[in-house]
């Protein structure tokens, strides 16, 4: 009996494709350590992005293309996430304690982002990330109730908040600091400073990924926080309806004009199931989506149907990623969060923290 080799197994698993990464395997850089003792094969599989609801049939996968090698009798393979911090503006660095900012955006109010938003935060914990979300729309922060979070932020050294805490997310809103009926009757440089307080005296703690839910628009506040938050990738989300895909490309040319990789699309509120009778009705459009991604070259992450779930489960303060972890819509938000991740994995590292700092002294 011929003995295995380490490329036979390489060239097995050549033929595994990774649909988030669109590449396979040894490719995309993904096969660890092969380990082949006699018959015996053991392989290490490493995602660049949180997939936990995707390992068992990846593994299932790569144990029956290696268990296929004449020779083979067992096979072993374990898949975990490595997540590193990647490449932000770059006249600005990564936060400590972040490894990935992604800013959730859209052009105009109503798209349904900050559910959006909320749900992907929870998405990617649900995947197994470390993650915060940053509720950055000043004028009307949702995340206390969307998360049914009440109560301060301490401060244990009088200088930093701690974030605070609920379904696995550590978060922060303007929210937490005031009456919830309380109008923000503040001008553009008050509400840039206050989200760089929020932000950056926030004691965030070895987060893999931080969602901002910015707030809608592209005026001088949305440029100006985009230019100064060191941010890794965008999300842009949308309806299908015309005049909300205009002002969505208005937010994803603003990303590109400070230099931020777009991620992809949302849709939201995509088509309409009647809960009655079950008819389907694409009442805001058809396609819009779609046809914005590729107009601008990005990925459509998603399309999200308009029901009412989606909305109760947010006003209650248990979104549905965390009320119907199992049902259906909860996996669009999942395999989103999973083709975002990957989209970002794919990008430029940031490899800052691996230089010494210099210091020229005269003596």
């Amino acid at each position: 009996m011929s003995e295995v080799s380490r490329l036979q197994v390489e060239t097995a698993l050549k033929e595994i494709q990774d649909p988030y990464v669109e590449k396979d395997l040894v490719s995309a850089g993904e096969v660890g350590d092969i380990r082949i003792d006699g018959d015996r094969v053991e392989v290490d599989v490493k995602l660049g992005y949180p997939a936990v609801g995707t390992h068992e049939a990846l593994a299932e996968q790569v144990r029956a293309k290696v268990g296929a090698i004449q020779g083979v009798s067992g096979v072993e393979v374990k898949v975990e996430t490595r997540i590193t911090a990647h490449a932000v503006q770059k006249n600005l660095k990564p936060m400590e304690g972040i490894k990935n900012i992604i800013a959730v955006a859209s052009g105009k109010g109503g798209v349904g982002k900050s559910t959006t938003a909320v749900n992907l935060a929870l998405a990617l914990a649900a995947e197994g990330a470390s993650v915060g979300i940053l509720d950055a729309d000043i004028y009307g922060p949702s995340l206390p109730r969307m998360l049914g979070i009440q109560g301060r932020p301490e401060s244990q050294d009088g200088q930093h908040m701690e974030p605070l805490e609920n379904h696995g997310l550590q978060a922060m809103s303007i929210g937490f600091l005031i009456e919830e009926d309380t109008p923000m009757i503040w001008r553009g440089p008050m509400v840039t400073q206050a989200l760089e307080q929020l932000l950056r005296e926030t004691r965030w703690s070895g987060l893999d990924y931080l969602v901002v839910d910015l707030p809608p628009g592209t005026g001088d506040v949305q440029l100006t926080l985009a230019q100064k938050i060191p941010v890794s990738g965008a999300v842009i989300v949308t309806t299908p309806q015309d005049i909300a895909l205009l002002d969505a490309r208005k937010g994803l040319k603003m990303f590109e004009k400070v230099e931020v990789p777009v991620l992809g699309i949302v849709e939201n509120m995509s088509i309409h199931i009647c809960s009655k009778c079950g008819h389907e009705e694409h009442i805001f459009g058809e396609g819009g989506g779609e046809r914005m991604a590729k107009d601008f070259g990005v990925e459509m992450l998603g399309a999200l149907p308009l029901d009412i779930h989606i909305r109760e489960q947010a006003d209650g303060g248990t979104p549905t990623v965390i009320a119907d972890p199992d049902g259906r819509v909860a996996e669009i938000y999942r395999e989103i969060a999973r083709r975002a991740a990957a989209r970002l994995a794919v990008q430029s590292r940031d490899y800052s923290a691996k230089f010494p700092s210099i210091v020229i002294q005269n003596t």
